[in-house]
């Protein structure tokens, strides 16, 4: 399970028909603090209200499917929490 920010939405007209309905949001892996790394990346939105700029939770592989159980959707990554706050305890901190 990783963190990352909503960068902004994806826009399919054809896909395939267990997307039918699914949000498509690009987003931006970042770490423990905020910090941007790697690719952005396609998420499905098993929240449903996920929006730009926000703080989520995301899990990719089986677990990006399983999300949608009993639901058959076909995903390789899914946003399955709204992060409202983060706290991160920092070296030296008790």
């Amino acid at each position: 399970m990783q963190l990352g920010k909503v960068i902004g939405c994806v826009w399919a007209t054809v896909k395939n028909a267990n997307l039918q309905g699914e949000r498509l949001l690009l987003v931006q892996p970042v770490n423990h603090r905020g910090k941007p790394f790697g690719r952005a990346i396609v998420c499905t939105d098993v929240t449903g209200s996920a929006g730009a700029g926000e703080l989520v939770y995301w899990v990719r592989g089986r677990e990006a499917a399983h999300a949608y159980r009993p639901r058959e959707v076909t995903a390789d990554q899914t946003i399955v929490a709204i992060v409202d706050e983060l706290h991160v305890e920092e070296d030296g901190d008790a």
